[in-house]
């Protein structure tokens, strides 16, 4: 009922426009009602309920744009003038009006959740005793965020403690703990206590800039449902429009009868609205619906893939695990093996290296003859000995079986034993894994870990297939050779850290625990703001409610105009019954698309 060639879902009038648009409406439904007695009313009221349809109509066609509804109302109500029929063919300027204000209505409250997300924007940040703009704000400055502010950028916090919400990037009600030390990101409100925190990125870097741009621009990836329908409404729209003048035209010349009413009648049943606003709608209330509960996806494209997947691959570091490490087994030959472990690992910033430090627990002086290899480990000059901590590749030696992942020592080229670094499993992994198997979903792990804890993790959360010890081009290859077999689409989990080049080759790569990632947000089709698997599922489930949804609306839209149009053509429908099979149908079908946003499961 908008202006669906040109605009789409784009950004409607203001909730002042609208309230006007249904004000309009009243009116002319009241100099409708006296319009039975004085038939210049009838006039005033289609003017005053379809000037803009008239106007937009003849604006298109001095662009060029002739095949819209606004020349199918326009034509068709102007003949219903001509033949008289005042009273239908003001009924149905208003109800296309009524059916506007619904439908501008429908798409704010589809919009609510997104811009729910907008107000994540930060107005101002405290400092040096003083208001400024966020983007005045440099890498290093200490601002103040009072009770009740919203974290303006990202930080680290150097004095106080407060409980921070982080709803409008979770979707999670429960406030966290931040103290002295801890990351805190823009866009959250702190709630209780007066915090100091040292600024890390500046504002265009910042979570809340990176999650706006993200939200901004969801609308410009369509999924297939959508462009075929904008391709199916370009040709369906000029066909109609040919048939009607072949109504009013050919069976006069055989048949007797009032052709040219049923050709009118024929022009408003064939109005496409109920297509072209409902299936967008529809994307754009599951996309709504996703975001309110902390997931954001980039584009209906995405929204369309999560619907059929066949496979769902989990990295298992911060993702089906916590990514917490810490040092559960000591297994070397003598104790200055810890130290030579903890100086080689002094410059990686793996959280494997860092519980390796921790485990040593002392000071460890500036280490410059420190190489790291990708995939395999560390190698390190230390007091003029060849230090390597790593794979049992890179140190040539047999894998051990330990529950956790195994670093192996070597000094001077010989050998010194192990260290077991474990990780715990998040509760909500094995919940997700479970419920993905009973929908049918084959599940994957890939880790860089030994085959020996891939195993263990894979027995305890019953993951169907994993694979052990991949460098990040082997994780690569492996989701190829997925994908190569899948039936339906691919999805990837990672934590959007280490996984950018899978999560970019998946059908849909979704980052987890994106709250504060600048490369979950850059790479993912999808980001899961906390480090909740079962967000996972969410998506899923939301996807499927969302395609269900607009092929419900698709087979309704096009069945009742098949059947109006039959009826409109041979003369067995009113222009009351074309109403009903234009607006009413679109009005059906937008009320349906909105129960996307409902997601109760």
């Amino acid at each position: 009922m908008c202006d669906c060639h040109e605009h789409g879902l784009e950004e409607h009038e203001h909730s002042k426009d609208n309230d006007t648009t249904l004000m309009r409406s009243i009116i002319a439904l009241l100099l409708f009602a006296g319009g039975f007695k004085f038939k210049l009313l009838f006039f005033i009221a289609y003017l005053l309920a379809g000037g803009d349809v008239l106007f937009k109509a003849a604006k298109n066609i001095t662009k060029g744009r002739v095949f819209d509804e606004n020349f199918l109302m326009s034509a068709a109500t102007a003949g219903a003038l001509c033949i008289k029929e005042y009273p239908e063919a003001v009924m149905v300027m208003i109800l296309y009006q009524v059916g506007e204000y619904f439908q501008h209505r429908a798409v704010e409250k589809s919009r609510h959740s997104i811009s729910e997300l907008m107000d994540i924007r930060p107005d101002y940040a405290n400092l040096n005793g003083e208001k400024v703009e966020p983007k005045k704000v440099k890498i290093g400055d200490i601002i103040t965020v009072k009770p009740g502010e919203k974290i303006p950028l990202d930080g680290v916090v150097t004095e106080g403690h407060s409980s921070v919400d982080t709803s409008a990037l979770t979707g999670e009600s429960v406030p966290r703990m931040v103290y002295a030390g801890d990351n805190v990101v823009s866009g959250c409100i702190n709630l209780s206590g007066v915090l100091q925190v040292r600024v890390t990125k500046e504002f265009g870097e910042s979570t809340v800039s990176k999650i706006l741009e993200l939200v901004e621009h969801a609308s410009t990836k369509k999924a297939r449902t959508e462009n075929f329908i904008t391709k199916f409404a370009g040709y369906y729209t000029p066909a109609v429009v040919i048939l009607a003048a072949m109504i009013a035209l050919i069976p006069p010349l055989f048949v007797s009868g009032n052709w040219f009413a049923r050709a009118l009648t024929f022009l408003v049943i064939s109005c496409p609205c109920a297509l072209v606003i409902s299936v967008p709608l529809s994307f754009f209330a599951g996309i709504g619906s996703a975001s309110k509960n902390g997931v954001l996806i980039k584009g209906s494209n995405y929204l369309e893939l999560l619907a059929n997947p066949d496979t769902v691959v989990f990295d298992k570091t911060g993702t089906l695990t916590r990514g917490i490490f810490k040092v559960s087994e000591i297994h070397l030959d003598n104790q200055e093996a810890l130290r030579y472990a903890a100086y080689a690992e002094s410059v990686s910033s793996h959280p494997i290296a860092a519980a390796i430090r921790e485990a040593y627990g002392k000071e460890i002086p500036e280490q410059k003859n420190v190489d790291e290899i990708a995939g395999y480990g560390v190698k390190a000059i230390i007091d003029g000995k060849e230090v390597l901590a790593g794979s049992a590749k890179l140190v040539g030696v047999e894998p051990v079986e330990a529950d956790g992942t195994v670093v192996y020592i070597s000094i001077d080229r010989k050998y010194s034993g192990y260290i077991v670094i474990s990780d715990e499993i998040k509760e909500k992994s094995f919940e997700t894994i479970k419920e993905l198997k009973e929908l049918g979903i084959n599940t994957v792990m890939l880790t860089g870990d030994s085959k020996a804890t891939a195993g263990i993790v894979q027995e305890k959360l019953g993951v169907m297939n994993s694979f052990a010890e991949l460098l990040p081009e082997d994780k690569v290859n492996k989701l190829e050779d997925i994908i190569s077999k899948a039936t339906g689409s691919v999805i990837f989990v990672g934590d959007g850290i280490n996984d950018a080049p899978v999560l970019t080759r998946a059908d849909v790569g979704i980052a987890m625990g994106g709250l504060g990632s600048d490369a979950a947000i850059e790479a993912a089709d999808a980001v899961i703001m906390d480090d909740n698997p079962e967000k996972v599922l969410d998506a899923i489930k939301i996807s499927r409610k969302t395609l269900s949804i607009v092929k419900q609306n698709i087979v309704f839209a096009l069945g009742v105009k098949a059947i109006f149009l039959l009826l409109g053509s041979v003369g067995r429908m009113s222009m009351w019954g074309a109403v009903f099979a234009d607006v009413g149908v679109t009005l059906l079908a937008v009320l349906n698309s909105l129960r996307t946003m409902k997601y109760r499961y």
